[in-house]
């Protein structure tokens, strides 16, 4: 799996795994237990992962949308 996207926001979290479902293209978010070690300050980012066959595919997804996407 390759990471797609890393962030703190959970707003671009939801609309990108919108989206990526759309295309079903499958995705995997981790990192959304994290808030329990950090005490629920949204400091640790979550990061969306994906299949490294669909990796170029959601690439493109994302940056049709405005949303930036990790490498």
């Amino acid at each position: 799996m390759k990471e797609l996207l890393r962030t703190n926001d959970p707003t671009v979290i939801a609309f990108a795994k919108a989206l990526l479902e759309g295309e079903h293209i499958d995705c995997f978010e981790m990192d959304v237990h994290m808030s329990v070690l950090e005490g629920s300050i949204g400091v640790l980012p979550r990061r969306l992962m994906v299949r490294d066959s669909d990796h170029f595919r959601a690439s493109a997804v994302m940056k049709d949308n405005d949303i930036p996407v990790e490498g």
